[in-house]
């Protein structure tokens, strides 16, 4: 088959592989029909080289048909329709028992101190290969595969598999008040689907960015926003905005790409380029990430609110403000989706005959698999009004 890999650095090339089998009991074999480039596929493009290996298969947005399943897998037949969840979890473990899928023990990287494994993200993850391919080898095909409606189109459920439980958790997380106002920092895909689902509930929302399209976009669902290039302080241009508190709630949806911290942006482009041995360590131990985003929403938040952060951060010693953490009273919460914790509730919503978070229309790039690379290059240096990339093996 054909599957988009990992070759080094910004290198990702589609080659020919060997066709997933099935493996064990509870596996599936899913043909493709269409994959997405998510925002954080771009740090396997820029950042974590030193956790691949050339020849992994990237991707963890996708949906197909179901061509085998294995004897164990009695929900699935031959010919269904599924999204398939980024991680892979087991629905039965002490963890999975309490919601908490992301942490699934039956799949947990317990050699890595990670969780649950996830399709197409470098060794630290299980090292399972992922979903920009023709076809996919979905483990635990008995719990994970949504089954989806014929009638309905790809990209209207397509986004189940991340993007969009990954906005709606961030939003559960922040625990916006009554009346109160949500920022959201960073305005891609996932704040792009935050923003929507904000304003679905009825929420005041600010988003941020420096991108005019994504700018633009948000302002279209209903966001105030603050362009991030025209303002001296984000904090006080949030404060001025909210009666001088700050808001109640901030959606960090940025992670590790912030922009803003040209020492730290050397030191990841530096620790990249390290022996694989060595560049784990500095990733694990030095403190690598850009932290520009997660700064504004720590200074930016009312005293007594909360952040909620979605974005993924991968150092392990960065600098954090603790003293004003503490001092503003503020809570933190965080983490990979539990993506089938919300699954039910976020499929109602998306399966009317109503668009309602126009999620048809989010991409705003649409091609085949083979164009693969030049996309990752679009998406990554923000060319051509690209918020969203869908693939079609």
């Amino acid at each position: 088959m054909r599957a988009l890999t990992w070759q080094g650095l910004q290198q990702v090339e589609v080659k020919e592989v060997p066709d997933p089998l099935i493996e064990k009991p509870t596996d599936a074999v899913v043909r493709v029909t269409s994959t997405a480039i998510c925002g954080s596929d771009l740090h396997l493009y820029n950042v974590l080289a030193a956790y691949l290996t050339p020849g992994d298969i990237l991707g963890h947005e996708f949906m197909g048909i179901v061509e085998q399943v294995g004897s164990a897998v009695e929900n699935l037949q031959v010919g269904d329709r599924v999204v398939v969840p980024f991680n892979i979890s087991c629905g039965r473990c002490w963890m999975c028992d309490r919601g908490l899928f992301a942490q699934c023990e039956t799949t947990q990287n317990v050699d890595q101190g990670k969780g649950a494994s996830l399709f197409g993200y470098t060794s630290l993850y299980g090292s399972v290969p992922g979903g920009q391919a023709e076809l996919v080898r979905v483990p635990h095909a008995d719990f994970g595969p949504v089954k989806v409606d014929a009638g309905l189109s790809d990209e209207r459920v397509l986004y189940l598999s991340d993007i969009l439980p990954t906005a709606w958790q961030a939003l559960e997380y922040a625990d916006v008040p009554e009346g109160g106002t949500l920022a959201v920092l960073g305005l891609g895909p996932v704040g792009q689907l935050a923003v929507r689902s904000a304003r679905h509930r009825g929420i005041r929302v600010i988003g941020v960015d420096r991108v005019p399209e994504r700018n633009a976009l948000a302002g279209r669902f209903g966001a105030e926003v603050v362009d991030l290039s025209s303002v001296e302080d984000v904090g006080d241009e949030l404060r001025e905005m909210t009666d001088g508190r700050g808001p109640d709630s901030v959606i960090d949806a940025v992670g590790m790409e912030a922009h803003g911290s040209p020492v730290l942006g050397a030191a990841v482009a530096a620790a990249t380029r390290l022996p694989k041995p060595i560049a784990r360590k500095a990733m694990e131990t030095a403190g690598v990430d850009r932290l520009a985003a997660l700064h504004t929403a720590i200074d930016a938040v009312r005293r007594g609110g909360t952040i909620s952060i979605s974005g993924v951060y991968g150092g392990m010693a960065d600098p954090m403000p603790m003293m004003q953490l503490f001092d503003k009273g503020v809570q933190v919460r965080m983490g990979q989706c539990h993506v089938k914790r919300w699954t039910e509730e976020l499929y109602e919503l998306v399966s009317g005959a109503e668009d309602v978070l126009d999620l048809e229309n989010l991409a705003t790039h649409r091609v085949p698999l083979e164009q693969a690379p030049e996309m990752y290059r679009t998406f990554n240096d923000k060319e051509d009004g690209c918020v969203k990339v869908v693939l079609t093996p």
